[in-house]
């Protein structure tokens, strides 16, 4: 996959994606540092592969350091932001894209502890870094975006409510992000091949990835859709924003 980002577009810029170490983090990472941004790669405990993704960035010419952090510890993430302020001196693009709540072991509500609460207070930490003329970026899923109108695999229902809700939380403070001149975009995509979603989504029903695939048609890969979020990060805002990543024809638009 080419990078959808002009070399040199973002010379100067300061980017952090949480959730980078791998998937389609890391490849969101790979693009902003291509064009040129200095990047943050945050982790939560997947050090080797964030230290091997920004060690690759800088042997390539590129500026990276990785930041670990559990979204979900508050402490931990203020010390990421507090890393990046004394690093970066501030935040030109955020993207939220770390998630989960389908692995095995975890607090019942650990999803929405998650996807939503830890989402807003990663906001809440970044504000103080981002400035006019700054974005964020919330990645999500089909599954999740229409969830109040279109039902989603069983097994997948409580992180898509729980990745709703995260989206619904933040919608709330556009108004306030566009006062400061902060950008705000939801990035929407089906479910994505090569993905620990995709793989834990298989796991727990046999087939289901491939049943999604021949219904959609075509599903994207890690690399496709990171150059859709990448993308969605210096490009206009749309009018209700949100970036509607490849066919919604078997979503039913919230009425």
């Amino acid at each position: 996959m080419s990078n959808p980002l002009q070399p040199g577009s973002l010379t100067g810029k300061r980017v952090l994606v949480t959730g980078s170490s791998r998937g389609v983090g890391a490849d969101t990472v790979r693009y902003f540092a291509e064009a040129g941004a200095r990047v943050a790669i945050n982790f939560r405990n997947k050090e080797a592969r964030a230290v091997k993704l920004a060690n690759s960035i800088i042997e390539a010419g590129g500026s990276a350091i990785t930041v670990g952090a559990d979204l979900t510890d508050a402490d931990s993430v203020v010390a990421m932001f507090e890393t990046i302020k004394s690093e970066f001196g501030g935040l030109d693009i955020l993207v939220l894209n770390a998630s989960g709540g389908m692995e095995s072991g975890v607090a019942e509500d650990y999803a929405m502890v998650l996807n939503r609460d830890a989402q807003v207070s990663a906001l809440n930490d970044a504000l103080p870094l981002l400035g006019e003329g700054s974005r964020v970026v919330f990645v999500t899923s089909h599954q999740a975006h229409f969830i109040r109108t279109t039902p989603t695999m069983p097994e997948y229902e409580p992180v898509a409510k729980s990745k709703r809700a995260g989206e619904d939380a933040l919608r709330e403070r556009i108004p306030e992000l566009e006062k400061a001149g902060i950008g705000f975009v939801v990035v929407s995509g089906d479910m994505i091949e090569g993905t620990i979603t995709a793989t834990l989504l298989n796991r727990m029903n046999p087939g289901a990835i491939e049943e999604r695939k021949k219904a959609a048609g075509k599903l994207y890969n890690v690399a496709e859709f990171a150059a859709e979020v990448a993308s969605a990060a210096v490009e206009p805002v749309p009018g209700d924003n949100t970036r509607l990543v490849g066919d919604v024809s078997d979503f039913t638009p919230e009425s």
